[in-house]
């Protein structure tokens, strides 16, 4: 099941329309199920319409307090279908502080993106103070939302090199423009994991699960033949082989190690096995996957 997702944003939704397309083109397991914008002009809230998506307008100045207007958008997040439990809300642009109040409602569920190699330049203006501080290396983070602004653990990273003109020319806009190709790169990358998930926090570090091992289907069992190794009669060991369920019954319930120390090397298991990883050195059987994925 797709990973509901509420998407937060206050301009132009670059990077909402990137997370759109990925999921599109079927490399994040997700489907956003609301964008909320502290901005009716947003156009943010256009692309989401464009796509039939719900989009909703809830200007901050219209509650007294801070709590209030987060209050709200909780209640339109969870109405749409998106939980802590198997949901999650990216910040996509949105330019407001979260309250406690938000996020204990979706505990470890609140990414965002931010234009600069945090914890270097967090708040508003991340490339410009980047090229104004003369680094050589800029870049964006993707992190987790906590209570302190752009101080979340970091889920992934992107470096561009930064330029002497960079800051010379427009006060760093060149060097945001690259920095944004590569947020639309890392954003959908980070929500893939999660959507998987792959993610684990433990203190200020973001762990990444490996991918669960695929185990591809064996080939059709050919007409036996002596290989070469083996010329004068069957080994009777091939019966394995000929049993092939059983095979890979047996195949499953013993790693195996399929690596070659060089022409004629002897394999480090014996017996059944051993035998066809023979047969599959020299040709005679087709191979099998590495029995340890």
């Amino acid at each position: 099941m797709p990973m509901p997702l509420a998407v937060l944003v206050s301009g132009g939704g670059s990077n909402l329309q990137s997370i759109l397309d990925k999921i599109d083109a079927g490399l994040v397991d997700a489907e956003v199920r609301v964008v909320l914008s502290n901005k009716a002009e947003a156009y943010g809230l256009t692309r989401a319409r464009q796509r039939n998506i719900p989009a909703l307008a809830l200007p901050h100045t219209a509650f007294a307090t801070r709590q209030d207007f987060d209050a709200e958008m909780v209640r339109l997040i969870h109405a749409h279908g998106v939980d802590a439990t198997t949901g999650a809300i990216a910040l996509a642009g949105f330019m407001r502080m979260l309250t406690p109040e938000f996020l204990r409602a979706f505990p470890h569920r609140v990414v965002n993106i931010h234009p600069a190699l945090l914890p270097s330049f967090p708040g508003t203006h991340g490339a410009a103070d980047a090229a104004s501080y003369g680094v050589r290396l800029a870049g964006c983070s993707v992190h987790f939302v906590d209570e302190i602004m752009d101080h979340g653990p970091v889920i992934i990273q992107a470096a561009v090199p930064a330029l002497p003109s960079d800051w010379e020319e427009g006060g760093g806009e060149a060097l945001a423009a690259r920095i944004l190709k590569l947020e639309h790169c890392i954003y959908p990358q980070a929500l893939a994991w999660l959507a998987k998930g792959r993610l684990k926090v433990q203190d200020r570090h973001v762990l990444v699960a490996p991918p669960p091992r695929r185990i591809a289907a064996a080939p059709p069992c050919p007409a036996w033949r002596a290989p070469p190794w083996s010329r004068a009669s069957s080994p009777p060991e091939h019966k394995a082989w000929q049993a092939a369920p059983k095979f890979r019954a047996f195949l499953a319930d013993c790693p195996l190690n399929w690596s070659w120390r060089g022409a004629g090397a002897t394999p480090r298991s014996s017996g059944p096995a051993g035998l066809i990883q023979k047969g599959v050195r020299h040709g005679a059987f087709p191979a099998f996957p590495n029995a340890n994925g």
